[in-house]
Formats: C-alpha cells, sequence, structure tokens
C-alpha cells in the first residue's frame, strides 16, 4: 500500500510540472477591451457615397449648419478609431518592452508600417513605435471641418460633387480623379475621387499624419501630449502652411472661419448628442 502511495505521489508530480507545457495558450485578440475601456466605443456611420445639394441652400447659416452636421460624426468617428488604435499601440509596446510580441502583434505592426507610410524595411524598435505613436494621433476635428469647408466651397466644389474629394487631394495615376481645369500641359495630377466621404476623410487625416509637409504639425502635438496639454485646432493649424500655395494668408484664413464657426458646430454637436441620447433611450 505504501509503495503504490509512493508511485501515486510521483505521478501526481510529473503531472504538475509537465501541465504549463501542454495548455494551449489563447491567442491574443486584435484588440483586448481592457485596453481601450477608457475611451468611447467607435460609432457606427452611415457610408456617405453622395454629397446633399449644399448649392441649392440659400441661407448661408442653413448651409453652414447643414455641412457641419453632414461632415461631423465622420470626422469624429475617424478620431475615435485613431485613438483606439493608438491605445492598442502602446498595449502592443508593452508585450514589446517584455519580449512577448505575438504572431498577431508582429502582423499588426506590419498593417501600421504600411498605413503610417514608414519604410517595409524598418527594424521593430523603440524608434519604430516612437514614429507610429507620433503619427497615429487625432486632428482636430475644428480644423478637419473648415478645411473641408475652404477647399470644398461649403461641399459645391466640383471637385466635392463628382469625386466626394472636400479635401482638394491630389493623385498621380491617370483617371486615379478628375483633370483641374487650367492644369499646365504637361501637368500629370489629378484631384482624386474617392468612393465615399467617409473614404476621403479617412484619407485626409491620414495624409496630415504621414506626409512629410506636415512634420512639424506632428511635432507640435507629441509636445502637446507630452506637456499634458489639448490638441486644437488653433495651436496645430500653423502646421498647414505646406497645403497651399498661399502659406500664411491661408492659415490666417482657416484661423478666422475656427473663430467665426466655431458657435456653430458646438450647437450642430448638441443637437447630434441629444439625438443619440434619445434613440439610445428605452421606449
Amino acid at each position: 500500500m505504501r509503495i503504490v502511495t509512493i508511485i501515486l505521489f510521483i505521478v501526481l508530480c510529473i503531472a504538475a510540472l509537465l501541465t504549463p507545457w501542454f495548455i494551449p495558450k489563447e491567442p491574443a485578440k486584435e484588440e483586448d477591451a481592457s485596453v481601450v475601456a477608457h475611451l468611447p466605443p467607435i460609432p457606427e456611420v452611415k457610408t456617405q457615397t453622395t454629397m446633399p445639394e449644399f448649392s441649392a441652400m440659400t441661407d448661408v447659416s442653413e448651409k453652414k449648419e447643414s455641412f457641419f452636421r453632414f461632415l461631423l460624426p465622420m470626422v469624429e468617428a475617424e478620431n475615435i478609431r485613431i485613438l483606439h488604435e493608438r491605445a492598442y499601440l502602446k498595449d502592443v509596446y508593452g508585450r514589446f518592452q517584455e519580449g512577448q510580441l505575438t504572431a498577431d502583434d508582429k502582423q499588426k505592426i506590419d498593417d501600421w508600417i504600411e498605413y503610417y507610410r514608414l519604410e517595409e524595411d524598418i527594424a521593430i524598435d523603440d524608434n519604430l513605435f516612437g514614429l507610429l505613436k507620433r503619427r497615429m494621433d487625432i486632428i482636430p476635428e475644428m480644423m478637419v471641418l473648415v478645411q473641408a469647408a475652404n477647399e470644398s466651397g461649403w461641399g459645391t466644389s466640383r471637385f466635392s460633387r463628382m469625386g466626394l474629394n472636400l479635401f482638394g487631394q491630389w493623385c498621380y495615376v491617370k483617371g486615379c480623379g478628375l483633370v483641374p481645369r487650367g492644369r499646365e500641359e504637361d501637368g500629370r495630377h489629378e484631384v482624386a475621387k474617392f468612393d465615399s466621404v467617409n473614404d476621403s476623410v479617412k484619407s485626409y487625416m491620414r495624409n496630415i499624419n504621414t506626409h512629410g509637409a506636415y512634420l512639424d504639425l506632428r511635432l507640435l502635438r507629441e509636445q502637446k501630449r507630452l506637456d499634458n496639454e489639448d490638441i486644437t485646432a488653433n495651436d496645430l493649424i500653423v502646421g498647414l502652411e505646406s497645403y497651399s500655395e498661399r502659406g500664411v494668408e491661408y492659415i490666417e484664413e482657416l484661423r478666422a472661419m475656427i473663430r467665426i464657426n466655431r458657435p456653430i458646430v458646438r450647437e450642430v454637436r448638441q443637437e447630434l448628442n441629444a439625438e443619440t441620447s434619445s434613440e439610445a433611450a428605452p421606449q
């Protein structure tokens, strides 16, 4: 009996030692709920494949309010999506520091490298995570809204109506967009066409977050983060000097648009929030 007990004890000890090697690890989820618990969920926004008839609106206030009401949900949704990605980046960086990157983490890093237009062969190190953190951040909504209004003539321009392009973004492959009137004979750029206004917003924000012309804007935003300060349109707009040939004059025009239209945007946001709250309330 004593021998049987000893043998049983030895078997149990061996099983205890081997068990950790045979417990399958749960694969890393693309986004752990705990990582983004402090963030609002990414809202579902209707895909807008046509532009409203803003040119038919003769009342200026009505046109502005309608324009902001149309565009604001798309801008907010994209910024919240970026914040979710940024939170996940922080989580992945933590595992990198511990030497515990998963296969899913590495795939996500590859996706980020491509989306944020970094060199394909860049090393996975602190420098990479620093570059991603600098590029993976929000664009102040007032900056997006007034640039869209300025570049598209409040949604009435040919490029916004026919190409759903609110920001005058260029492309360089023949047939990728609309040929600007007055383009020089040797010019090859076109004004890009998008499948939806949502895509136009996302492409614009990606452009600001990746193009070398807006590095100063990203550095200023990064410093605001380090100083724990709000990221505002008035602060970052100085980084848009390269967006237009008008340079400083363009910046001052956008500043004036922000000052004049901020109360309208605030009112539109309150109305949208009230409508969302009403829809969410139990009937």
